[in-house]
């Protein structure tokens, strides 16, 4: 078999709920080993996040498969130093408590590269280890309101919404794993053999993605509003009603794309007019395109209209619930529905991995663990902990 991308990685994971888990998922399921440290009593709160089953959310084996979980009291003197004695043996050391708690503890960088120059420290926090805000409590929702999201997603006579998932979260995890591979690259490849810190920060994460947003408001005093289901001066793109009740996206912003749909269309003489021969064009009449467009996917079924999209390539899409994602062949076909075991539940369903890659695919080898199912092997293989010092711990409910 071949080797995966990460194997021999090695990553301490002190974190929990989103952002700094789903960092660690990513690296796991391509081959780096995952040690997850938990509290000894309760262990990270999206265990009961959600649907439950079993007293285990369904959840929580995504989001840990591939980890090992040990638990560790961290407010301890002594679970402190289990810590250290780990730091010793791993590449990439992640947390995203609130800034000061790990030197708090006595596991701040400065402490903990004196252990080990070689380490990488991720610290994902809602607004970075300095600055203003720096000790004020922040989650994924916060970051993507002061990041700019929130203020520009839903539609202009409502209040602002939310993406649906935890995206603020989410985005941060990305730059984790890209500033990690960075930092390994700059590391072992590199040769210098020195260790850093990736200082993420969710809304800088969320506003790293607003495009255009602010040289637009630089130079020219916009400021990017709420727009519905419509992209403002990209004419055609947007989600039109079908005659069975269904939607239909469409993205028919190209000249040549926008020539298609109207030849599909059988309106030729709207593919011809220079009114609408590109972009800034069409956007000055993109309520009148919007209109007619509308009318004529109103005038058929969703499965006749993509037919003949299709038929003219012409981006265009359905709306998918997680039932429709379930059952469609290509997502079965890219193996993006994968089935797992589950103890004591049975199979379960997982999304597949992201990216595929030809030589050294990644993969799921299980779902997120008991609680502390991994201390004893961990403590003992990785710094030689004894069978009686294990029990010592337990005993003090360090671990």
């Amino acid at each position: 078999m071949a080797k995966k991308a990460l194997e021999g990685l090695r990553v301490l994971e002190m974190g929990q709920l989103i952002a700094g888990p789903s960092a660690s998922r990513l690296l796991g399921e391509f081959g780096a080993e995952v040690i997850k440290v938990e509290t000894p009593e309760t262990g990270d709160p999206i265990r009961t996040w959600r649907v439950v089953e079993n007293g285990t959310s369904l959840w929580w084996y995504i989001q840990s498969r591939n980890k090992k979980s040990i638990t560790i009291n961290l407010r301890e003197p002594e679970g402190q130093q289990l810590i250290r004695l780990l730091v010793k043996e791993v590449d990439i050391l992640i947390e995203n408590f609130r800034p000061g708690t790990m030197e708090k503890w006595g596991l701040g960088y400065e402490e903990l590269k004196a252990i080990n120059p070689r380490l990488i420290m991720i610290r994902v926090s809602g607004y970075g280890q300095d600055g203003p805000y720096r000790d004020k409590a922040g989650f994924g929702s916060i970051g993507e309101a002061l990041g700019g999201l929130r203020y520009i997603t839903g539609y202009p006579d409502r209040p602002p919404t939310r993406v649906g998932i935890s995206i603020g979260d989410s985005l941060s995890a990305l730059y984790s794993v890209i500033g990690a591979l960075m930092a390994v690259h700059h590391r072992d490849v590199n040769g210098t053999g020195e260790g850093q810190v990736i200082d993420v920060a969710l809304y800088e994460s969320v506003f790293s993605m607003m495009e255009s947003t602010l040289p637009e408001f630089d130079r020219a005093g916009v400021i990017r509003e709420r727009t519905g289901s419509t992209l403002p001066g990209i004419t055609p793109s947007n989600t039109y009603l079908c005659s069975d009740g269904k939607y239909v996206v469409i993205g028919a912003n190209g000249d040549a794309i926008f020539k298609r749909l109207m030849h599909a269309m059988k309106r030729s003489d709207i593919a011809e007019d220079t009114r609408f021969e590109n972009n800034s064009k069409r956007s000055e009449h993109a309520n009148f395109l919007d209109a007619l467009i509308e009318e004529w996917t109103k005038s058929m079924p969703f499965d006749e209209v993509m037919n003949h999209l299709d038929d003219a390539k012409v981006p265009a899409g359905a709306i998918y619930s997680i039932e429709d994602i379930v059952n469609d062949p290509h997502y079965q076909a890219r193996q993006m529905i994968q089935e797992v075991n589950v103890d004591e539940i049975g199979p379960l369903k997982m999304p597949g991995i992201v990216p595929k890659m030809s030589e050294t695919p990644g993969n799921i080898e299980w779902a997120g663990p008991k609680l502390g199912q991994h201390t004893n092997e961990v403590l003992s293989e990785k710094i030689g902990i004894s069978e009686e010092q294990i029990r010592s711990l337990k005993e003090k409910g360090i671990i």
